[in-house]
């Protein structure tokens, strides 16, 4: 019998085959890990069994996803609600009816968009449950895609406007094709980015920091940080919605600002290098 698996350690779904993959690619890399038990499956059928997702309003027409109890890396995806339509920031491992009658109720879901590699999770499914609406990569990011299918869209250059005021920008850094979602008018104005896991907001929220890899504490060098802050320097916004339940509610462009300084002088970069425009690094 074909199953769907799913990786325990990142909740990356692969392609229906009668027995697991021999690896994961996503967590072969040097940014995620392979557990101490060795690679491990799961499916979508025994998580909907042990796990349920959790909703919470985080703001007007905004709210989280998250998997409970916590499961693979355990982040959360977003919800949000705009006149033009809804949109699914990045993405949990688990889709139920239960959600999926949820997010109807608040007017579905007309396209996904996720940030990187670690987040793709379940999307085709969470796509086929609203029609197969659009999953937007980056074109820079295909090679990671582990479980293809008609609803991805993969689009290139620097900005892609999903719809409305809603506007995907590439950093790269963390991978070359990393994407921030821009919503300007959240925040009741102000502007709000969802940022993944780049910029991380610390545990002393009053800061941000930037890894290549943060389960394997990987830094930036300073010319990628510099890439990844000018290239959110022009975005209007106020509040940053991170992956882990952590939030920058307010004066978020000034603490990225402040927290750029703070990790180029811990690393013993005075002056910065130029930039490299790819984001990749070094």
């Amino acid at each position: 019998m074909d199953r769907s698996w799913i990786c325990v350690t990142c909740g990356v779904q692969y392609p229906a085959s009668p027995s697991p993959p021999a690896g994961c690619l996503i967590c072969e890399d040097e940014r995620q890990y392979i557990g101490l038990k060795g690679q491990e499956w799961t499916t979508l059928e025994h998580l909907r069994i042990s796990h349920r997702i959790e909703t919470a309003v985080e703001e007007e027409d905004v709210w989280s996803l998250a998997a409970v109890p916590s499961f693979a890396i355990g982040q959360r995806a977003y919800l949000i609600r705009t006149a033009a339509g809804n949109v699914l920031w990045d993405c949990v491992p688990m889709a139920d009816a239960q959600v999926v009658d949820w997010l109807r109720r608040q007017g579905g879901i007309a396209a996904i968009a996720v940030s990187h590699p670690h987040y793709y999770s379940t999307m085709l499914e969470w796509s086929a449950a609203f029609g197969g609406c659009p999953i937007w990569i980056h074109e820079a990011d295909r090679r990671w895609v582990v479980n293809g299918g008609e609803a991805l869209a993969f689009w290139t250059g620097d900005r892609h406007t999903v719809f409305g005021d809603l506007q995907l920008v590439r950093c790269g850094g963390h991978f070359e094709g990393y994407q921030v979602l821009h919503w300007p008018h959240g925040c009741a104005g102000r502007g709000v980015l969802f940022a993944g896991d780049q910029p991380q907001v610390c545990m002393d929220r009053r800061w941000v920091t930037f890894m290549y890899s943060y389960p394997n504490f990987i830094p930036f060098d300073a010319a990628t940080v510099d890439s990844i802050t000018r290239t959110l320097e022009p975005l209007p916004f106020d509040r940053l919605y991170g992956a882990f339940g952590r939030h920058v509610l307010q004066n978020a462009k000034d603490t990225i600002s402040r927290s750029r300084r703070r990790y180029l002088t811990a690393i013993g970069a005075g002056e910065t290098p130029e930039a490299d425009p790819s984001g990749q690094r070094p």
